[in-house]
């Protein structure tokens, strides 16, 4: 008898891990001031806030229309050249509670297509190259693309004011301080400039 390669058991794991780093996500944003959030902190303009905003778009989109389970909301259309990049920001006038929220809306949408279809279930992305798909490849897409800006705003939130991500105890990543962190810096920094003489 075959067995199935692809089963309930991955469609569970993967949606109790996108699930795990939708939450992470938000945390990045707590304790932040309005400006903070929104700031752009990289040359191309990356801001806490703005990776949330994208990510609600791009999750509805994802177990939305290509299951044919439109989220409910109005969401720009993924070939409107004029709306690409405007959900990498949020503008004055977008509350951090109205994007958050949106957000959460999106995870419940999403929670049910993930629900009411098999792993299996053929899907169509449209802006893909290979646009056939199933649940399972957008199930790892999603988490792909949650878990990859989740970095980002991890390396974000550190640059404004040093916080990591905490574990269940509540202690800082590997539970080191951040005289421990600092020090470990000097010594990456010595490593490098020993590396290559040239540096200034």
């Amino acid at each position: 008898m075959l067995v199935p390669v692809i089963d309930d058991f991955a469609k569970v794991y993967l949606h109790s891990d996108l699930r795990e780093i939708r939450e992470a996500m938000l945390r990045k944003l707590d304790g932040l001031s309005e400006y903070d959030i929104r700031r752009p902190l990289t040359s191309t303009g990356t801001n806490l806030l703005g990776l949330v905003k994208h990510l609600s778009v791009s999750e509805s989109r994802y177990f939305g229309e290509v299951f044919d389970r439109p989220f409910p909301e109005p969401v720009p259309r993924w070939d409107d050249l004029e709306q690409r990049g405007t959900d990498l920001w949020a503008t004055e006038d977008e509350s951090r509670e109205e994007i958050i929220d949106r957000y959460r809306r999106v995870w419940e949408h999403s929670d049910a297509t993930i629900a009411a279809l098999s792993i299996d279930s053929p899907g169509h992305v449209p802006w893909w190259p290979r646009p056939d798909v199933m649940l399972f490849n957008v199930l790892v897409h999603v988490l792909t693309e949650t878990s990859r800006h989740a970095g980002h705003a991890d390396i974000l939130r550190e640059q404004l004011d040093g916080a990591v991500e905490m574990d269940a105890e509540g202690m800082a990543r590997r539970g080191q301080d951040a005289a421990f962190w600092e020090a470990r810096r000097v010594e990456i920094e010595r490593a490098a400039r020993a590396a290559d003489p040239t540096a200034s």
